[in-house]
């Protein structure tokens, strides 16, 4: 699963799958879920985050995680 914040754009986009999205529907102003072949939902994205959520934490409870990545966004040169 990953995180994506798009700071240009105030986009937040979750991950949930690495599989190809073939529809998407938006499931309340803002708010687009993308499903795959089997209509699982593949990804979540948020516009306007910053003014939704609080972007500036993250709470993980009882995640059975083994690898946990933090990366920063590098602004292109």
């Amino acid at each position: 699963m990953i995180f994506e914040y798009f700071a240009d754009t105030d986009m937040l986009v979750i991950k949930l799958s690495d599989v190809a999205s073939i529809e998407s529907e938006e499931i309340t102003p803002g708010v687009v879920l993308d499903f795959d072949e089997q209509e699982h939902v593949v990804s979540i994205e948020i516009e306007d985050a910053s003014k939704r959520i609080d972007l500036s934490r993250l709470e993980l409870k009882a995640m059975p995680i083994s690898n946990l990545i933090l990366s920063e966004r590098v602004p292109a040169s």
